[in-house]
């Protein structure tokens, strides 16, 4: 499906894959990128620092995401912003899926 043509679920255009994290980016420009992701149970990102703001919306599942050595439990319908230069992971609490968008 190409989104930039026709409405579509975000659900349906990424997939859970055992034991993996799969990425795909939507859109990619010099200013930002959009890019979803979907997590396995038990997978995650280790902790590392992005230079530009990130917002993360759940669309499925839960996930655990520490910002600063600080935690937060999210569920679909959520979303937190990761600011840019602050140390950040992500684990599934649940198999998730969510949508980055970066803003450079």
């Amino acid at each position: 499906m190409n989104i930039s043509e026709e409405a579509g679920n975000l659900s349906s255009l990424i997939e859970y894959q055992g034991g993996s994290v799969v990425s795909k980016e939507v859109i990619k420009k010099e200013k930002g990128t959009v890019t979803l992701f979907a997590f396995d149970k038990g997978q995650g990102l280790s902790e590392h620092i992005a230079p530009f703001d990130a917002l993360v919306y759940i669309f499925d599942g839960q996930a655990e995401i520490n910002i600063a050595g600080r935690q937060y439990s999210l569920k679909a319908g959520q979303i937190i912003i990761m600011p840019a230069n602050k140390p950040h992971s992500l684990k599934a609490v649940e198999r998730f899926k969510m949508l980055l968008v970066m803003i450079r």
